[in-house]
């Protein structure tokens, strides 16, 4: 057993290393976002980079915080950490400030604190404690649907506060519930259903549906095991049906106005350059001007004269694409793989399955920012607000993936305390 005073022992200092280079990346790249004549001063706390160098000197007191608690408290005390965020998300619905459409902030003097994105390490505590019971069979229904409650809990609050894209993050748990056993089928059909969701808005419904109904001749013609089955297949025709004709009622009804003219630009359906699809178009051109090397640091055209709307935030991988061109982009990208295989070899490696769980809560969620953000910037996915994680300006966003990841390589610096 390690003396309590030692917290610092076995601590995975590769881990921190890659933290600290992503934080760094993305601070002087929020400071050229915002960068013109009049404030130079990179100690101007009237401006992102600033109050941003304020959230990092917090992060570090926290991360000190997290190493003085002993590992032991994140295991005891999981559920009432997810359930008092449950109250959080609660409370900022009923007393947050609306910004951008989205009631989900507290303000706190000049300082905006957003609960969504505290909800995500909550979560994934409670999900590593409820599944790292002995008698937890992840085969079982049951499991499934309590794994269930714990993840669209907090992403129902969530999208209740009209943030559909930090609700869309709670997604990333399925990796989670894969890696513990669940069937693979099921990863199947929610891919199924999002082809069919774009087919149906790109396809009209009938023609689509009969389509469907050569696929399931072909499939019951040439499959003689499926003959003996056929009113499962006619059950899976009937439900596919059903889910085609309430695409509409779903896009419609569900995604904020501004949400769908994305979606209709990202699939082609409509162009909108000016509008929709105006931040994605000048991100695409603010990246591809930055060629091989990129313009160099401040001196991005794009990024100067403001043509990216949230380019400190959402935005700011087109900043690094422009100033530091394919390289630069490539060396972070190159960082969060890293950063993502290593997370996934510490998972592996622990002996508390707690511990195990936990760790790809962490390196799920971190890949599902990453991923989407970055795709996002560069017309792959429909824009959905998420930032990148420790790249993006916010508060909220930096104490949360902070919080998210420290618990982790505390957790993996006591492996063997936990058993």
């Amino acid at each position: 057993m390690r003396k309590r005073g030692n917290i610092f022992q076995n601590i995975d200092w590769f881990m921190i290393l890659l933290y600290f280079m992503l934080v760094f990346v993305g601070w002087i790249n929020i400071y050229a976002a915002v960068y013109n004549d009049e404030h130079q001063s990179i100690l101007d706390m009237s401006q992102n980079y600033g109050k941003q160098m304020i959230w990092i000197l917090t992060s570090v007191l926290l991360i000190f915080v997290i190493f003085l608690i002993e590992a032991k408290f994140y295991t005891t005390f999981s559920y009432p950490i997810y359930f008092t965020m449950i109250v959080v998300l609660i409370a900022v619905l009923l007393v947050g400030k609306e910004i951008a459409g989205s009631r989900s902030w507290f303000q706190i003097g000049g300082f905006s604190i957003q609960p969504a994105e505290f909800a995500k390490f909550a979560t994934a505590l409670a999900l590593a404690k409820y599944l790292s019971r002995i008698d937890i069979d992840i085969v079982k229904l049951k499991t499934k649907l309590i794994a269930g409650f714990f993840i669209f809990l907090p992403a129902t609050l969530i999208l209740l506060q009209h943030d559909t894209g930090s609700a869309m993050v709670f997604v990333a748990f399925a990796l989670v519930l894969f890696r513990e056993g669940l069937s693979g089928s099921l990863l199947v059909l929610g891919l199924v259903l999002a082809v069919l969701f774009i087919l149906a808005l790109l396809i009209n419904k009938f023609i689509l549906i009969a389509v469907l109904v050569v696929l399931v001749a072909l499939v019951y013609y040439f499959n003689k095991g499926l003959r003996k089955r056929y009113m499962i297949i006619i059950g899976l025709f009937l439900m596919a049906t059903a889910y085609i004709f309430s695409v509409d009622f779903a896009f419609e009804n569900i995604l904020e106005p501004h949400q769908k003219n994305r979606v209709e630009v990202l699939i082609g359906k409509k162009t909108d350059i000016h509008g929709a699809g105006y931040n994605v178009h000048q991100s695409k051109i603010a990246i591809g001007s930055g060629g091989f090397n990129g313009k160099g640091f401040l001196k991005g055209t794009q990024t100067k004269f403001d043509f990216v709307p949230e380019q400190s935030t959402d935005f700011i991988f087109c900043t690094i694409g422009e100033e530091w061109g394919f390289v630069g982009t490539f060396v972070l990208i190159l960082l969060f793989v890293t950063l993502l295989i290593r997370l996934i070899i510490l998972a592996e490696r622990q002996r508390s399955k707690f511990s195990r769980i936990y760790g790809y809560g962490v390196a799920s969620i971190i890949f599902f920012h990453f991923a989407v953000n970055i795709g996002m910037t560069i017309g792959l996915f429909p824009v959905i607000g998420i930032p990148l994680p420790f790249i993006s300006y916010g508060g909220s966003s930096l104490w949360a993936f902070t919080i998210l990841l420290f618990i982790f390589i505390k957790l993996d610096s006591v492996r063997m305390d936990l058993l």
